[in-house]
């Protein structure tokens, strides 16, 4: 499945047609948050790790046809899963037929779901909620995780910060579920 554009919007579909309880994080998130960031090639998903979610993640895997990313399988290598084998791995890296999704349970610098949910700014997408970090949670990643992508983006990322500052929450989830339904495939 190497190769194929993303389409986030399905990927997210999926998701809340299982009723996964998540949070989108990093790049997508950035982006619909407005940052000045290069686009990315991926989603990434923080979900809650109760039994119950993580089946629902389990079935939402199987609708997506997900398989692990590796760079010797272009098509990704399926695997077997169910909440209890989900649990066991902190990161997932999966391609499936919309394109490449990471799971982080608990991404750099946050306590994981829980944190995230309280300060995530809630979408509409497709006519679902769709819950998305907020840009400081985002920024706080990015700082803890250290790599030199996330040092590239964090100062456009925080002078997105300072311009949403003065802007009313509602206003800024009208413009970030327009940017999310705008999006292009890829």
């Amino acid at each position: 499945m190497s190769g194929v554009r993303l389409d986030p919007l399905n990927i997210i579909e999926a998701f809340n047609r299982r009723g996964v309880e998540y949070v989108v994080i990093d790049g997508f998130a950035a982006e619909l948050h407005a940052a000045a960031v290069p686009p990315t090639r991926d989603i990434d998903f923080t979900p809650r790790t109760t039994g119950e979610n993580l089946k629902r993640l389990s079935e939402a895997f199987y609708d997506l046809d997900a398989r692990i990313r590796t760079a010797g399988v272009p098509e990704g290598l399926r695997f077997s899963h169910d909440a209890t084998s989900l649990a066991k791995v902190g990161v997932w890296n999966l391609t499936c037929k919309y394109g490449e999704l990471d799971i982080s349970f608990k991404p750099s610098g946050t306590e994981g779901y829980e944190d995230l949910v309280r300060d995530a700014i809630r979408i509409e997408v497709r006519g679902a909620q769709t819950p998305v970090a907020s840009l400081p949670d985002i920024i706080r990643s990015k700082e803890a995780a250290g790599r030199p992508k996330d040092f590239t983006a964090l100062p456009a990322l925080q002078e997105r910060l300072i311009v949403q500052q003065g802007t009313p929450i509602d206003e800024q989830a009208a413009a970030m579920a327009r940017r999310a339904t705008e999006r292009p495939p890829g």
